[in-house]
């Protein structure tokens, strides 16, 4: 559950709105139904409690907005920057059916886009309360107008990066043989709120074998001397965006071929992240590190995409993939995160996060990309 204490996102404007209802409009969608996440802190800087109880923004493309919330929560939305939006706030009591207050301002024949996270007991309960409405995911909305940052928030994101970078600069503090990686971890995530974030969302430390496993997170296995190291981190900072940053370290001497399939990953990452600008593909840009890395004849070995959108969420559009034929546009914000895995020796991974700008892109973070190698 969200911390109700965490600072609130960037402040929003009823510019947001406007552009979400416009966007509904364009693709035969009637009303937006949005649910507290990422979505409704976006368009209205509220960050609610997901609760079993209904909050809810009701966006309809004509008409007047309203955002929904329990009465207990009415003060927590009035103290958020959705009271200065153009925008009524409804609270409902406990005796009342919040669903049949929303459908009494919507038509009864309607196309309504649901967030894409909201709970399906919420979703099934708006389409009893609207039988003859046809539900639709709002993603495709909301996706097109968050995966192309401001320049605002791509300052959020510099600074989201900066803090992050400023966690790898210490890794040497804790990175030692025998301590465990659930110790380093705890000490990774002390840094990641010392360092400049309100949230630690994820820390992964994936030392010797559990390298080779993308997501492994920490366990109590005990670093060794010559263990490769994947540290994987990212948290969230005041204005609510994310940082995402992954690192390879080795302790003193790492084993015999891994310089080898590291020299390949970084070809392939820088490759990379010079290859990002306006109008290469998705897809394009997935397809130039993962070349390098086939031809070394580790293709087998790179299991998952290139990257990410990142913004709000750790993970949004757009997403660097194969099958992804989306071009580039500036503003947008993604991972250029490579990665070999050799199930049961080692692995490593190699990511930055880069924003796209008119003649090209900017990586984010500047911590070194190189191999480093702490004493063993």
């Amino acid at each position: 559950m969200p911390d109700p204490d965490r600072p609130l996102p960037l402040t929003v404007t009823s510019d947001r709105l406007r552009q979400a209802r416009e966007a509904a409009g364009r693709t035969g969608i009637d009303a937006l139904l949005i649910s507290p996440g990422a979505d409704l802190r976006y368009l209205t800087g509220y960050h609610a409690l997901p609760l079993e109880r209904l909050t809810c923004l009701v966006l309809p493309v004509e008409g007047d907005p309203f955002l929904l919330v329990p009465a207990l929560e009415e003060p927590a939305a009035q103290a958020s920057p959705a009271a200065g939006l153009d925008l009524e706030i409804i609270s409902w009591q406990e005796t009342q059916d919040p669903y049949a207050i929303a459908a009494a301002r919507l038509p009864a024949r309607a196309t309504i886009g649901v967030d894409n996270r909201m709970w399906a007991e919420k979703a099934m309960a708006f389409q009893a309360a609207l039988p003859r409405s046809r539900q639709v995911l709002a993603g495709p909305v909301l996706g097109e107008l968050r995966m192309r940052k401001s320049s605002q928030e791509v300052q959020a994101l510099r600074q989201a990066a900066a803090a992050i970078d400023r966690v790898h600069a210490r890794m040497a503090e804790w990175l030692r043989p025998g301590r465990t990686e659930r110790e380093v971890g705890r000490d990774i995530a002390e840094a990641i709120t010392a360092e400049g974030h309100v949230q630690v969302d994820f820390v992964i430390v994936g030392s010797g074998p559990n390298s080779a496993s993308p997501h492994h997170e920490v366990s109590d296995r005990a670093l060794r001397a010559g263990d490769p190291v994947v540290v994987d981190i990212g948290g969230t900072t005041a204005a609510g965006y994310c940082s995402d940053s992954t690192r390879c370290y080795a302790l003193g001497e790492p084993p015999a071929g891994y310089r080898r399939l590291y020299e390949v990953l970084l070809r392939a990452q820088r490759a990379q992240t010079d290859a990002a600008r306006p109008g290469i593909t998705a897809e394009e840009l997935d397809a130039v590190g993962r070349d390098v890395i086939t031809a070394a004849g580790y293709g087998e070995q790179f299991l998952h995409r290139t990257g990410h959108g990142i913004g709000l969420e750790t993970h949004e559009e757009p997403y660097i993939v194969a099958g992804s034929s989306r071009p580039l546009e500036p503003g947008m914000a993604f991972s250029v995160e490579p990665g070999i895995y050799l199930a049961g020796r080692y692995g490593a991974r190699i990511e930055d996060i880069v924003v796209c700008t008119p003649d090209g892109a900017e990586r984010l973070n500047r911590t070194t990309r190189e191999l480093t190698v702490v004493p063993g």
